[in-house]
């Protein structure tokens, strides 16, 4: 039942909540009586602890990881378990300051950083998991514009990407989000690129670590060890941009967008998924794990 005023009140600027309430056959003083019942014991306390942990975060200089920050939680009379400091600082984006033994170093000359988690293995068991990603370049009158793109190794589909006309660390951190935003890109996946110094740098390290994701390198100079990245950036120019003349940068964005969200996610099919679109390739692993 809760389900369903959460649906009212979610579409309530949208439709008459009368009409909802009818067509989902739920009394309207339910769910009133619903949306005023005050906060729960649960709710309470977790919005309770949420603000002590950004607190002892900030005035910790964002030095204390989730094991310090329960300890200092029980110090001042909180206690919780691990598991809650944890999700509770992975929902805020709360990242301890130190790094972790896969992320970069202060390098970023593109010679150091994560080593190879995926081995030369460019397969997946299940959608969310593995990625690779990497920069391309497209020229407009008016300048270069940079892509940035993330791709799932299960179905090939581009599931962040960013465009800009700089090759900043923030261009890869954008795709990043985007994915992560997108709900498909899993805490604890692989993100795999070359070592460019982008994916080298501290920022990017950072960017991985708040969102959870495991980094993983190819071989300095050795375009095989990304080459699911480079084949997209292949299609892509030889299908739209070798086709196409961009006037302006925000043509080219429009067309680019175009083409991943329209076309090539949701319509070019692909020998990598049975000849099935990269968006049918998830949607029909989804039905079989829901069977």
């Amino acid at each position: 039942m809760s389900s369903k005023f959460e649906f009212i009140d979610g579409e309530k600027a949208n439709y008459k909540i009368a009409k909802m309430c009818a067509w989902l056959k739920v009394s309207r003083s339910g769910f009133y009586e619903w949306r005023d019942r005050p906060a729960s014991a649960t709710a309470g306390r977790r919005a309770h602890l949420t603000g002590l942990i950004k607190a002892i975060h900030d005035e910790f200089e964002q030095r204390y990881g989730y094991r310090k920050i329960r300890i200092e939680l029980g110090r001042r009379g909180e206690h919780c378990s691990e598991w809650l400091v944890r999700q509770i600082m992975a929902d805020e984006g709360l990242v301890c300051c130190h790094p972790r033994p896969w992320r970069a170093t202060t390098d970023n000359d593109g010679s150091t950083g994560p080593v190879d988690l995926l081995g030369g293995d460019f397969t997946a068991e299940a959608p969310g998991a593995r990625f690779v990603g990497d920069i391309t370049y497209i020229r407009t009158w008016t300048g270069w514009l940079y892509l940035a793109t993330v791709i799932d190794l299960y179905n090939r589909e581009v599931v962040g990407y960013s465009m800009a006309s700089h090759m900043q660390t923030s261009l890869i951190t954008a795709a990043i989000d985007m994915a992560v935003g997108r709900g498909l890109m899993d805490r604890g996946a692989i993100f795999h690129s070359d070592r460019g110094s982008q994916y080298t740098s501290q920022e990017f390290a950072r960017c991985l670590a708040r969102h959870g994701i495991r980094g993983s390198m190819g071989r300095t100079g050795v375009c095989w060890d990304n080459a699911v990245a480079e084949s997209f950036f292949a299609t892509l120019k030889k299908e739209l941009v070798h086709r196409t003349v961009f006037p302006t940068m925000k043509d080219a964005k429009s067309e680019i967008s175009r083409y991943i969200e329209v076309f090539y996610n949701r319509r070019r099919i692909h020998s990598k998924n049975g000849y099935t679109t990269p968006q049918e390739a998830r949607q029909a692993w989804e039905k079989r794990t829901a069977a």
